[in-house]
């Protein structure tokens, strides 16, 4: 294959500045287990971006962050109410019912997010009944899988209707700084200021090596997570080099800078290729992915020279992702091999 691919953001390499933070950490001993300066430095990046209360503990990958954010809010009979194409459901290996032991509750979504209506038709199914697994949590992903964006006020709406009836809100995270990029807001307006209860903030799409962090905003919610995370296998020995990446992301707005330009990318592939005959874009174009469908055979000629997945194998949707590194030159050339492919049916 020629050329960046447009499969995953996860395929995109370090950002300079991150590679560079860790290469300072690398110098001589630290305390283990995250008891060192740049953890410490990192919870006070935290707190300016998610407000005071907030408690941050860094995990080694999203689904992880995930798993341990579901099994601090729920007990064994407790279940979580996600839209059908959540992470959750769909690309964790079952993660959450075998490790977590939480039970998913999910739910048709519109364009993979969720409404206060479709959370409520879930919540209130045998609610009470003992023979029933009872819904605890809601798991909404931010931006989604089909790179759709809740708006601040469609989060809130949420975590209302979750509040009202003892739910907590959870935010898979995992492009949270697309998110907010795209909106134009700041990190804790999507987050704290609406009313989320955990979020799994994500930085591995987003210029790192490998850190996510599982962000409690509720504080209480936190009471034992030291120990669930050490059980849970999470708990990096040398936690600096977590720490020292999440801490150079959330530094300068680095976050906002990386995402911002993914998002532009895929705005410069959407409009390249929407008016090419034989091209119907599908999903509203709001963060960093363009969802499309292709003339027969035009997928198979382009996956020769570049590298993105079918999304659904039944109506030939694909995904093409972009990443902080990706160029105009990648998209403009990727663009230009579209129409040629598009061109021979």
């Amino acid at each position: 294959m020629s050329g960046r691919g447009f499969a995953s953001d996860n395929q995109a390499g370090i950002h300079p500045t991150v590679l560079e933070a860790i290469a300072l950490a690398n110098t001589g001993h630290a305390p283990g287990y995250g008891h060192d300066a740049w953890t410490e430095r990192v919870q006070a990046r935290f707190r300016e971006h998610f407000g005071d209360t907030a408690q941050a503990f860094p995990v080694f990958n999203g689904t992880a962050a995930n798993v341990l954010a579901l099994r601090a809010a729920c007990r064994p009979w407790e279940a979580a109410i996600c839209a059908e194409t959540a992470h959750l459901n769909i690309d964790e290996c079952g993660a959450p019912e075998a490790v977590a032991g939480v039970k998913l509750l999910c739910v048709a979504g519109i364009d993979g997010k969720l409404t206060p209506d479709l959370v409520t038709s879930a919540m209130v199914v045998r609610r009470g009944d003992e023979h029933a697994v009872q819904s605890r949590i809601v798991s909404i992903s931010q931006s989604t899988e089909l790179g759709t964006v809740y708006s601040v006020d469609e989060v809130t709406a949420l975590a209302q209707a979750a509040h009202e009836r003892g739910l907590l809100l959870h935010v898979d995270g995992a492009r949270l700084s697309n998110a907010a990029a795209a909106l134009g807001v700041p990190l804790r307006a999507l987050t704290t200021d609406a009313g989320v209860d955990i979020l799994s903030f994500g930085g591995t799409k987003n210029g790192l090596l490998g850190a996510e962090a599982v962000v409690f905003l509720t504080a209480e919610l936190a009471e034992g997570f030291l120990y669930l995370r050490k059980q849970s296998l999470q708990l990096a020995s040398k936690g600096r080099f977590l720490a020292v990446q999440l801490e150079a992301l959330l530094t300068d707005e680095l976050w906002l800078e990386l995402a911002a330009h993914a998002n532009a990318m895929a705005a410069r592939l959407a409009t390249a290729v929407g008016a090419l005959p034989g091209i119907r874009i599908t999903r509203p174009v709001e963060a960093n992915a363009v969802f499309a469908t292709l003339p027969p055979g035009a997928t198979e000629r382009l996956q020769k020279q570049f590298a993105f997945y079918v999304w659904d194998e039944r109506t030939g949707e694909v995904r093409w992702m972009c990443a902080w590194d990706t160029t105009p030159e990648d998209v403009d050339a990727f663009a230009s091999a579209v129409a040629v492919a598009v061109s021979e049916n």
